[in-house]
């Protein structure tokens, strides 16, 4: 059986106005790769939480940054991986939030990435070429 695989990128700015674009190239994927739309409306929270992130905390000065975003589907199983160019930091290595305690109560943090595991099925982090690559998979129904 051959593999089927596509690869589709976004290189954007490190400005949280390009949440919009990422938004819309997923609507855009979802019609091409026929993604459901509540998977399309998971993946757009995920990217929003890990762009977000990135933008808000990888770079110490207000120079302009490029974020790239690989979408990778390859036998209905898609692979997200957002490269930046930040200060080295693994998101996988917070300690999930204790979600029983009310906000007053909960540490500051942590909630993204938190959610992010919840809502995919895989996620990694490397140190590569000097950038902080993560990984994100989804088995698209």
């Amino acid at each position: 059986m051959k593999l089927q695989e596509n690869i589709k990128s976004l290189r954007l700015q490190n400005k949280l106005e390009e949440l919009e674009t990422i938004s819309v190239f997923i609507d855009e994927l979802s019609e091409i790769w026929e993604i459901p739309m509540a998977m399309a409306m998971t993946l757009n929270l995920v990217l929003e939480e890990a762009f977000t992130n990135v933008v808000n905390y990888a770079f110490d000065n207000k120079e302009v940054h490029f974020i790239q975003i690989d979408f990778i589907m390859r036998n209905r199983e898609l692979t997200i991986k957002i490269i930046d160019d930040g200060k080295a930091y693994d998101p996988t290595q917070n300690t999930d939030p204790d979600v029983t305690l009310s906000a007053e109560e909960r540490s500051i943090g942590g909630l993204g990435i938190f959610l992010i595991r919840k809502m995919m099925d895989e996620v990694g982090y490397a140190r590569l070429e000097n950038k902080n690559v993560l990984t994100m998979k989804k088995a698209i129904g």
